[in-house]
């Protein structure tokens, strides 16, 4: 797929996470050949898992309010809120709103 909307993507549970679910709105399968986009949403209290990778992602809030912990450091996210979470950093989301948390989330494939 090439195009589309986020409302025909189905909807996955994260693993290891709590009250987070994930769409793939462009994977490789779609023929992207550098980067996936991924649409997260994190139910009030949910978070990611707290874990690192070898390799960066960028994200970018779309509604909600949430905070970005990487390593010692948290960081404050709402509407508008954009971050780069450099490759082999600990780093975990969670919602701190009263309504789901929604954010775009770019991944190396």
């Amino acid at each position: 797929m090439e195009y589309g909307h986020f409302r025909d993507v189905p909807l996955e549970k994260v693993e290891n996470a709590e009250g987070a679910s994930i769409q793939w709105l462009i994977k490789k399968e779609d023929g992207a050949p550098n980067f996936a986009l991924r649409r997260i949403i994190l139910k009030e209290g949910g978070c990611s898992p707290h874990h690192s990778h070898n390799y960066e992602h960028e994200i970018y809030v779309l509604s909600g309010k949430g905070k970005a912990f990487i390593e010692e450091k948290e960081y404050p996210l709402e509407e508008g809120s954009f971050i780069l979470i450099k490759p082999n950093l600990k780093h975990q989301i969670k919602n701190t709103g009263n309504r789901e948390f929604v954010f775009l989330c770019i991944v190396p494939l």
